[in-house]
């Protein structure tokens, strides 16, 4: 039942539209640009193995893209996705010499790629 006047008007009924689904993209980019984005078939997660193989597609396109940069070393930002904290991906990092920077669980903050990625969400959130 509604809590409504008794002359107050019946809501509208919108039509329902069938999703377009969702497709997931991991994006991987440093302060000059993106670097690497990958998308997987629709309705599919990304799971460890598919992580670690685009872990390595980063390491090659940093040698061919950032060579002159590359002699730092690399630091990622993670996020707490289970693809993200499985044992063979922490293997792959530490064998590729990639650093990680793990955001803290349950983190209100927003990775700052949902902000350079998406640039309409970080007007929203500074209104």
């Amino acid at each position: 039942m509604e809590w409504r006047h008794s002359g107050s008007p019946r809501p509208k009924k919108s039509r329902v539209q069938k999703s377009a689904g969702k497709v997931l993209a991991s994006i991987f980019w440093d302060h000059d640009g993106i670097l690497l984005i990958d998308y997987l078939p629709k309705g599919q997660t990304i799971k460890e193995e598919s992580y670690s193989s685009l872990l390595v597609q980063l390491k090659d396109i940093l040698k061919e893209k950032r060579s002159g940069k590359f002699t730092s070393g690399v630091l990622i930002l993670h996020g707490n996705a289970p693809a993200h904290r499985a044992l063979a991906t922490q293997k792959k990092l530490a064998y590729l010499g990639i650093q990680c920077l793990d955001q803290p669980p349950h983190s209100p903050d927003l990775a700052p790629s949902d902000c350079h990625v998406f640039p309409g969400l970080k007007k929203t959130i500074e209104r």
